[in-house]
């Protein structure tokens, strides 16, 4: 049996790598497309060589990772780095296949003449395509401790997991989510159209700092535009391309969904009834937002509860699903979760499979809250629970991670009944009145209303529409992920 010859190997890799021919000068592939909010964050974790980590970029598929590397390897090529210092190798490739990363990294090293104390930047994306590519990519961390090692993966249940266990102290994971609303608004370039930001000297801390107001301009474009979201927005390259936009089914579905479902997930845990796992993941998807239960997704689906415990895990380490807990009517969690709520991470995934939404969809509430859900994914924040009890619900309440005490609640609603009927707030009256107090006020989304003056039964209540709620978490999210980075130049800046 012929193997793969040296030559072609080292083709292809010149094939992959264009900079190594045109130089720093030359273009780079998605160079012109815009840059993620997290960019900034993640190339600067990269060209900080102080620590001696491989960084691990995780997320679902088509989120943007593979362009995240390129608009890293064109800022390394601006900032002076020599391009034949630069190594991107897609594991993906067939003719890469089994190859172990020290093979390619020596081909590399060979072809350019690089010794082990060559300060080199490599990339492997779709890193889970190697069998334990951990033990490979650790070993190198060891062995060349003047290069950066850069790794990407969608499948990141294998990802987690072995980064964990293996790489402990070696890699240094960073994930990409889908798009928030505010990067959505700002990709189409109508955040400065439809956003009024006011700011506000605060000194709600004892410190002087600035507090950010968002207000709509025009609350029934943004909404439209945030069915848009809802239907397509949390993939960049929907957003940019017309065909996709007009079938986002087809690509969400067939690109996204179908290859974790059908291929990424089988291959990694050996499931052999493909049907099975597909069967339950249409089944959570068309219920996203809603409490669910072992008992009830077994009986629906047809797949016994034991595999279906297993299966979450697997749908949620791939960044499909996410389940949150229950807590009673008294905060309190139980010992014994038999029913939870499942959001999708992203709720294109729900529209690809069921068709569109638009602003009279009976989905639009469910949809509406996964969405928010969507949001905090990009948050460090993971305390976020639902209220349910005989008489009420509550859809968001978080619990402080020292006491498990709740400190804040929102009530998710695509409607501005609740405004006029206040008997709907009964819930709320009764959940704050038994575990926060009525000094603070309650958040609830609206369609349309924004009302921060509302009181009923002695409690405030802040009424918000939806889909400017969603770009505040988001802005906020972004907005602090900025500070952060600009902290961290600051510190590493020798002072002048």
């Amino acid at each position: 049996m012929l193997e793969i010859a040296k030559e072609d190997i080292l083709s292809r890799l010149q094939f992959d790598n264009p900079w190594w021919e045109t130089g720093r000068e030359g273009k780079v592939i998605y160079e012109d497309t815009p840059r993620r909010k997290y960019f900034e964050a993640f190339s600067q974790n990269i060209l900080d060589k102080s620590v001696r980590r491989a960084i691990v970029l995780m997320g679902p598929r088509r989120v943007g990772k593979t362009v995240m590397v390129y608009h890293t390897i064109r800022l390394l090529l601006d900032s002076g780095i020599s391009s034949e210092n630069v190594l991107y190798v897609s594991l993906e490739t067939p003719i890469y296949t089994g190859l172990p990363l020290e093979k390619i990294l020596s081909y590399f090293q060979e072809l350019f003449n690089h010794d082990r104390n060559s300060g080199l930047f490599i990339f492997f994306d779709e890193i889970q395509y190697l069998r334990e590519w951990e033990v490979h990519l650790k070993s190198l961390v060891d062995s060349f401790p003047s290069c950066r090692f850069i790794a990407t993966g969608s499948a990141a249940a294998a990802l987690r997991l072995k980064s964990t266990e293996s790489g402990a102290g070696r890699f240094s994971d960073y994930i990409l989510p889908p798009l928030t609303f505010a990067e959505y608004l700002m990709f189409i370039e109508k955040e400065d159209e439809l956003i009024e930001t006011n700011i506000h000297d605060s000194e709600d801390s004892g410190y002087p700092s600035k507090k950010y107001e968002f207000v709509s301009k025009d609350i029934d474009q943004l909404n439209e535009i945030f069915i848009n979201y809802l239907n397509f927005g949390g993939y960049p390259e929907a957003v940019f391309s017309e065909t996709i936009r007009q079938d986002p089914g087809q690509y969400i579905k067939s690109d996204i969904i179908d290859k974790v479902l059908l291929r990424d997930l089988p291959s990694l845990y050996g499931i052999s009834d493909i049907q099975e796992l597909n069967r339950l993941f249409t089944t959570l998807a068309y219920n996203s937002g809603n409490e669910v239960s072992l008992e009830g997704l077994s009986q629906s689906s047809g797949v016994a509860k034991n595999t279906i415990k297993r299966y979450l895990e697997y749908l949620e380490a791939a960044f499909l699903i996410r389940r949150v807990e229950r807590i009673d009517q008294n905060a309190k969690k139980f010992k014994r979760a038999v029913c939870f709520k499942v959001y999708l991470t992203n709720p294109s995934m729900r529209a690809a499979l069921f068709g569109q939404l638009d602003t009279n969809s009976k989905a639009m509430g469910a949809m509406t809250e996964t969405a928010i859900f969507s949001q905090w994914q990009h948050s460090k924040m993971i305390e976020l629970y639902y209220a349910r009890w005989k008489t009420g619900e509550i859809d968001i309440v978080h619990l402080d991670a020292a006491n498990q005490s709740p400190s804040w609640i929102v009530e998710v609603k695509w409607s501005d009944r609740p405004h006029g009927s206040h008997s709907e707030l009964d819930n709320c009256i009764e959940f704050v009145k038994k575990n926060l107090g009525v000094s603070q006020p309650i958040l609830v989304t609206s369609k349309t209303i924004r009302d921060h003056d509302f009181s009923y039964k002695d409690v405030r209540f802040h009424f918000e529409p939806a889909s400017l709620y969603a770009y505040v978490l988001g802005a906020n999210i972004l907005r602090d992920l900025d500070g952060k980075v600009k902290r961290s130049r600051a510190r590493s800046s020798p002072p002048e």
